[in-house]
């Protein structure tokens, strides 16, 4: 007898990853996940990323495009946030039900390491903005001794409890220093900036449709790891409305004040800006605390779709493994072109989470429910999806990408879904009934 998709060949190794969450286990609510996203929805990376729309395009404008992607891609994410915390398994259980047990691994793989990727880039801005803080305090460090700094932190965090993490750090303190940062510096800024900055027209070199799809690359990135999270949820609407509200707001409010940043000092680099401000650096060390649950969740999302494909470790002994990985990357790689960075991601994770969310809709299946190894109706209809993502990003880049690659791959497996049995049966709810 074939080995269950949810366990090894022995009777003691289980899959934690694609089993649904017990129910004595889901203790996160609507005021959890608002301080989780509502936390992990701001960044020095996240301010970095509005910055790049000034003076491209008018302030108006860039504002505009913030509302429209901010919606647009918070909606996706709270909802397969829904999903994971309706069928209590993890963002690689739904990839898993959606392309076959088999297939799943080249997307889950492929999760793992951009998740890696964004770890790097955490560490990264974690240990410039501790440099910039030193330089500016006339006390420079080692760039090489901060990077360890902060992945040692990262991979101090990766031996607790997820659920601890969130509602002792990230509830209690994170949120709190995220918004006493974003308040100031919000204050600060406003100053700076004239109605002539932000209603000049745009200089051109990016579109309004690309800029829509860099602001939805934020949420998007998300998407692949939110289950991770909402699967531990009391309720999938409390799940969804605190995924929503929380990241929502912050996603937009700190891509506004990198525009406010960008149009106030234009072409100056944005740590050293926060820094000359009044009380700059205390500002940035309060961000920089925060930062450290987005490299924390990047890590711990990696861990469970690693050990989704590896059970032999378990999610503990991932994370701290991944977390020294992601620092000797840090160490040794040179962090360019971001925003190229940010499109590659939107290629590959936009139009797979359209099959995800066409095959489960809102009533998400289990991985113990897929019995066939590829799905070639989810396969094809996510490499369509890829492959009209990168045309439009390279030769139509006017139109925008994210939005018809993930339109097309949802209604491509819906329509193909029709001829296949597997994609067809109707979808029975996963997890613990409510």
């Amino acid at each position: 007898m074939s080995a269950s998709p949810l366990s090894s060949r022995t009777t003691t190794l289980v899959n934690e990853s694609l089993r649904p969450v017990p129910a004595d286990q889901r203790k996160l609510g609507f005021t959890d996940y608002l301080a989780l996203w509502g936390s992990l929805g701001v960044g020095l990376l996240v301010m970095q990323a509005g910055a790049l729309l000034i003076p491209a395009l008018s302030g108006v404008g860039a504002a505009g495009a913030v509302a429209i992607g901010t919606i647009g891609g918070t909606l996706l994410l709270a909802w397969v946030g829904y999903l994971g915390s309706r069928s209590g398994v993890s963002s690689a259980g739904l990839i898993w039900s959606a392309l076959g047990k088999r297939f799943a691994m080249l997307p889950i793989a492929l999760n793992v390491l951009q998740l890696i990727g964004w770890a790097v880039f955490e560490i990264v801005v974690l240990r410039d903005g501790l440099g910039a803080i030193a330089k500016h305090a006339a006390s420079p460090l080692n760039a090489s001794l901060l990077t360890v700094i902060a992945g040692a932190v990262l991979v101090g965090l990766l031996t607790l409890s997820m659920v601890g993490v969130v509602r002792q750090f990230i509830r209690r303190v994170g949120l709190w220093l995220m918004l006493i940062a974003l308040v100031w510096l919000t204050i600060r800024f406003i100053h700076d900036a004239t109605p002539a900055m932000l209603t000049a027209p745009g200089k051109g070199g990016l579109a309004f449709a690309a800029a829509v799809d860099l602001v939805i690359a934020m949420p998007i990135s998300w998407i692949p790891l939110v289950a991770d999270y909402t699967r531990y949820g009391r309720s999938p609407s409390a799940a969804f409305g605190g995924t929503f509200i929380g990241y929502g707001f912050a996603n937009a409010w700190c891509f506004l004040l990198g525009i406010l940043i960008a149009a106030s000092h234009p072409g100056a680099d944005l740590m050293p800006t926060i820094l000359q401000a009044s009380f700059g650096a205390l500002a940035l060390a309060l961000i920089l605390i925060d930062e450290t649950d987005n490299g924390y969740s990047d890590l711990y999302s990696a861990a469970v779709s690693s050990h989704s494909l590896v059970p032999k470790w378990s999610v503990r002994v991932w994370g701290p493994v991944l977390g020294v990985v992601a620092t000797i990357l840090a160490l040794v790689l040179p962090i360019q072109n971001y925003q190229d960075f940010l499109y590659l991601l939107g290629s590959v994770f936009v139009p797979l989470f359209g099959v995800v969310i066409a095959h489960h809709g809102f009533h998400p299946r289990t991985p113990d429910q897929t019995s066939v190894s590829l799905s070639w109706v989810g396969a094809v209809a996510w490499i369509v999806g890829i492959a009209l993502y990168q045309y439009i990003t390279r030769y139509q880049p006017q139109w925008g990408a994210s939005l018809p690659s993930l339109v097309v791959s949802f209604v491509l497996y819906r329509l193909f879904a029709r001829w296949s049995p597997e994609a067809s049966n109707p979808a029975v709810q996963g997890g613990v009934a409510r």
